[in-house]
Protein backbone atom coordinates (compact mmCIF):
# COMPACT_ATOMS: atom_id res chain seq x y z
CA UNK A 1 0.00 0.00 0.00
CA UNK A 2 1.63 3.34 -1.14
CA UNK A 3 0.75 6.61 1.52
CA UNK A 4 1.66 10.02 0.15
CA UNK A 5 4.97 10.68 2.24
CA UNK A 6 3.01 13.58 4.15
CA UNK A 7 0.82 10.27 5.60
CA UNK A 8 3.90 8.66 6.38
CA UNK A 9 5.34 11.80 8.28
CA UNK A 10 1.98 12.43 9.87
CA UNK A 11 1.36 9.08 11.10
CA UNK A 12 4.70 8.71 12.53
CA UNK A 13 4.61 12.17 14.29
CA UNK A 14 0.96 10.81 16.02
CA UNK A 15 1.90 7.34 16.82
CA UNK A 16 2.13 6.32 19.94
CA UNK A 17 5.99 6.09 20.31
CA UNK A 18 6.35 5.17 24.37
CA UNK A 19 3.20 2.50 24.03
CA UNK A 20 3.91 0.41 20.65
CA UNK A 21 7.49 -0.66 20.71
CA UNK A 22 6.99 -1.60 16.98
CA UNK A 23 6.18 2.47 15.89
CA UNK A 24 10.11 2.04 14.52
CA UNK A 25 10.27 -0.70 12.52
CA UNK A 26 6.65 0.37 11.09
CA UNK A 27 7.96 3.94 10.20
CA UNK A 28 11.79 3.98 9.80
CA UNK A 29 13.66 2.43 6.98
CA UNK A 30 15.97 0.02 7.81
CA UNK A 31 18.41 2.02 6.21
CA UNK A 32 17.33 5.36 7.72
CA UNK A 33 19.92 8.42 8.65
CA UNK A 34 18.73 11.02 10.27
CA UNK A 35 21.11 14.10 10.56
CA UNK A 36 20.27 16.46 13.90
CA UNK A 37 21.60 19.72 14.68
CA UNK A 38 21.33 20.18 18.26
CA UNK A 39 22.05 22.29 21.37
CA UNK A 40 24.59 19.23 21.79
CA UNK A 41 26.21 20.40 18.44
CA UNK A 42 26.16 17.83 15.30
CA UNK A 43 24.58 13.72 15.63
CA UNK A 44 24.13 11.76 12.56
CA UNK A 45 22.06 8.33 13.76
CA UNK A 46 20.93 5.40 11.85
CA UNK A 47 18.37 3.17 12.58
CA UNK A 48 19.98 1.07 16.00
CA UNK A 49 21.22 4.67 17.06
CA UNK A 50 17.36 6.25 16.40
CA UNK A 51 15.88 2.94 18.20
CA UNK A 52 18.08 3.20 21.17
CA UNK A 53 17.20 7.14 21.55
CA UNK A 54 13.65 6.35 21.85
CA UNK A 55 13.94 3.25 24.01
CA UNK A 56 15.68 6.04 26.51
CA UNK A 57 12.67 8.16 25.77
CA UNK A 58 10.17 5.10 27.31
CA UNK A 59 12.44 4.69 29.98
CA UNK A 60 12.72 8.04 30.71
CA UNK A 61 9.29 9.71 30.16
CA UNK A 62 5.45 8.88 31.52
CA UNK A 63 3.57 10.59 28.53
CA UNK A 64 5.29 12.15 25.45
CA UNK A 65 2.89 14.30 23.11
CA UNK A 66 3.97 16.66 19.64
CA UNK A 67 2.03 19.73 18.73
CA UNK A 68 2.41 20.28 14.89
CA UNK A 69 2.50 23.71 13.21
CA UNK A 70 3.81 22.95 9.87
CA UNK A 71 3.30 20.17 7.70
CA UNK A 72 4.35 20.71 3.96
CA UNK A 73 4.92 18.02 1.40
CA UNK A 74 6.91 18.46 -2.14
CA UNK A 75 7.22 15.19 -3.91
CA UNK A 76 8.36 12.75 -1.70
CA UNK A 77 10.12 15.13 1.08
CA UNK A 78 8.12 16.52 3.54
CA UNK A 79 9.03 19.25 6.35
CA UNK A 80 7.23 19.18 9.46
CA UNK A 81 7.66 21.89 12.23
CA UNK A 82 6.54 20.56 16.03
CA UNK A 83 7.10 20.72 19.69
CA UNK A 84 7.48 18.35 21.81
CA UNK A 85 5.96 18.02 25.47
CA UNK A 86 6.80 15.58 28.25
CA UNK A 87 5.09 13.75 31.16
CA UNK A 88 7.89 12.61 33.58
CA UNK A 89 7.73 9.65 35.81
CA UNK A 90 8.47 11.62 39.09
CA UNK A 91 5.90 14.25 38.14
CA UNK A 92 3.10 12.90 35.89
CA UNK A 93 0.83 15.53 36.75
CA UNK A 94 2.89 18.47 35.10
CA UNK A 95 3.43 18.47 31.24
CA UNK A 96 6.59 20.53 29.96
CA UNK A 97 7.25 21.70 26.32
CA UNK A 98 10.49 20.56 25.91
CA UNK A 99 11.65 21.38 22.63
CA UNK A 100 11.12 23.05 19.45
CA UNK A 101 11.94 21.08 15.98
CA UNK A 102 11.92 21.20 12.23
CA UNK A 103 12.79 18.38 10.36
CA UNK A 104 12.95 17.52 6.27
CA UNK A 105 12.15 14.02 5.85
CA UNK A 106 13.30 12.07 1.93
CA UNK A 107 10.32 8.95 2.31
CA UNK A 108 11.46 5.76 0.45
CA UNK A 109 9.40 2.46 0.71
CA UNK A 110 6.34 4.11 2.84
CA UNK A 111 8.97 5.08 5.73
CA UNK A 112 11.17 7.82 6.62
CA UNK A 113 14.39 7.43 4.77
CA UNK A 114 16.81 10.54 5.51
CA UNK A 115 15.94 13.03 7.62
CA UNK A 116 17.71 16.71 8.40
CA UNK A 117 16.46 17.82 11.95
CA UNK A 118 17.37 21.18 13.80
CA UNK A 119 16.25 21.17 17.50
CA UNK A 120 15.70 23.91 20.11
CA UNK A 121 15.54 23.70 23.57
CA UNK A 122 12.19 25.25 25.27
CA UNK A 123 13.24 28.74 27.21
CA UNK A 124 10.78 30.65 29.81
CA UNK A 125 10.67 33.13 26.30
CA UNK A 126 8.90 30.81 23.81
CA UNK A 127 5.31 32.45 22.66
CA UNK A 128 3.82 29.18 21.67
CA UNK A 129 0.54 30.51 21.10
CA UNK A 130 1.85 33.28 18.70
CA UNK A 131 4.09 31.16 16.42
CA UNK A 132 2.27 27.44 16.71
CA UNK A 133 -0.41 28.49 14.16
CA UNK A 134 -0.79 25.27 11.83
CA UNK A 135 0.12 25.08 8.49
CA UNK A 136 -1.30 22.67 5.93
CA UNK A 137 -1.40 19.70 8.86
Amino acid sequence: MSRSAKEVVRNFYLADILGDPRVMQRYFHPDVILIWNSSDGLSIMHYDDIVGFFSEIRRTYDDLRVEVSHLLQDDNHVTIRYKYYIRTIENPDEELGIAHFIAIWEIKDDKLFRGYQVSQPVTDKDDTTESYHKVKV
